[in-house]
């Protein structure tokens, strides 16, 4: 199943409201950060899983696979965002 722009946007959420519910500590963002972390995430995590676990792209983004590696890859997109924006 091919994800439109809209499709994007609601797997967005979903990814990123997982990986916050996840992710230990205060993440205090808004829902559009949330949206854009989680279609990073999504986007990095798809990266590592063809990339370097040989998973195969099968189209399909919302079975489980798919989005266990989306949210693994939104939690480091969290991480990763909280250690760049955190206050020094």
């Amino acid at each position: 199943m091919e994800l439109g722009f809209l499709g994007w946007i609601l797997y967005g959420l979903v990814i990123g409201a997982l990986a916050k519910l996840l992710m230990p500590g205060n993440q205090a963002m808004g829902w559009l950060t949330t949206i854009i972390l989680g279609i990073v995430g999504a986007l990095l995590g798809g990266f590592i899983a063809n990339n370097l676990l040989g998973f195969g792209e099968d189209g399909n983004a919302w079975d489980f696979k798919t989005i266990l590696v989306s949210v693994l890859g939104a939690i480091l997109a969290l991480f990763l965002y909280g250690a760049l924006t955190k206050k020094r």
